[in-house]
């Protein structure tokens, strides 16, 4: 099996299609074709459905794509370790994110990476936790800032961030405006503005509903932090969010959710096994340790003086 054999496999996994897939590799078609059937006889095994418009992935094919994905995603952090050694860093880092995730500012991040290093490709993607978990563990992306979601697996580990209670907000008019801390069944007849479900806010809020045996209906759902704040500031429903969220909006009144088991909003980063981190990934864990020092370092001059 050689490694370009898996290279056009991933390429055409990607696009569902030949053609296209040829095309962003810069090879012919046929060409193509002829490495896809040489993986599929050493297999012993279809990989693809072939139709006029498309091509899918046979049950053959989807357990190949993950281990493909690992196997060459190993193979470049490869390449860029023995341009670390020597003195060359660069290679691409993919990095993914949820929308305002606590414990770090990314975009001053990525600043300073291109920064200090660049040579080095960045490439952001945001979505919900679930599926950067899944991007992670796969080797489709280096590291990942997202909500805790799983435990920790061989292709996958998580370095704490930061922990904060949930909040509920509302319209001003709203009954529970200007009161204190309420439970999940004290909100049970409300309706709900949320994120879609593998939103991290979303999973901790259904995590402690759940908890409590409370049944909750979510009428909207959304996929951006402001677009939820916006349906709750025009009294079209109340929301949970982490207590962070809710300072975007001073408005709004917020209330602190009081839960019979606790369901802390954590943030991670998500890495690979220490051996599958690319050095680039390396890098930018060691820039971030730096800013969270200086924001401690920071946050303790302010404690000592005030």
């Amino acid at each position: 099996m050689e490694l370009r054999h898996l290279q056009h496999f991933v390429a055409v996994a990607e696009d569902q299609h030949f053609t296209r897939a040829a095309e962003r590799l810069m090879v012919s078609q046929s060409g193509l074709s002829a490495s896809i059937r040489a993986l599929e006889r050493e297999l012993r095994a279809p990989l693809f459905v072939r139709t006029t418009r498309r091509v899918t992935l046979t049950e053959a094919g989807r357990a190949l794509l993950t281990e493909a994905e690992r196997i060459l995603a190993q193979v470049r952090a490869a390449h860029d370790a023995v341009a670390a050694v020597q003195g060359v860093l660069r290679g691409t880092l993919s990095l993914g994110t949820e929308q305002c995730i606590a414990g770090v500012h990314v975009a001053p991040l990525l600043a300073e990476f291109r920064r200090r290093h660049p040579d080095v490709e960045i490439r952001l993607r945001q979505a919900g936790s679930g599926a950067l978990a899944e991007d992670v563990a796969a080797g489709r992306l280096d590291l990942a800032f997202a909500v805790t979601t799983r435990a920790d697996t061989e292709q996958l580990r998580s370095l704490p961030l930061t922990r904060e209670p949930m909040t509920v907000v509302c319209h001003p008019s709203h009954p529970l405006a200007g009161g204190g801390p309420v439970t999940p069944h004290e909100l049970g007849g409300e309706a709900f503005v949320d994120f879609h479900p593998d939103w991290g806010p979303r999973r901790t809020t259904d995590a402690a509903f759940a908890a409590a045996r409370v049944q909750r209906t979510v009428t909207l759902e959304v996929n951006d932090v402001h677009s939820l704040l916006d349906l709750v500031e025009e009294g079209l429903g109340i929301a949970v969010v982490p207590r962070h969220f809710a300072h975007k909006r001073p408005a709004l009144p917020a209330l602190p959710l009081k839960a019979d088991t606790e369901t802390p909003y954590e943030t991670v980063a998500m890495l690979p096994p220490p051996e599958a981190t690319s050095p680039a990934a390396r890098a930018f864990m060691s820039l971030l340790d730096t800013e969270v020092l200086a924001v401690e370092t920071v946050g303790s001059s302010a404690r000592i003086s005030g």
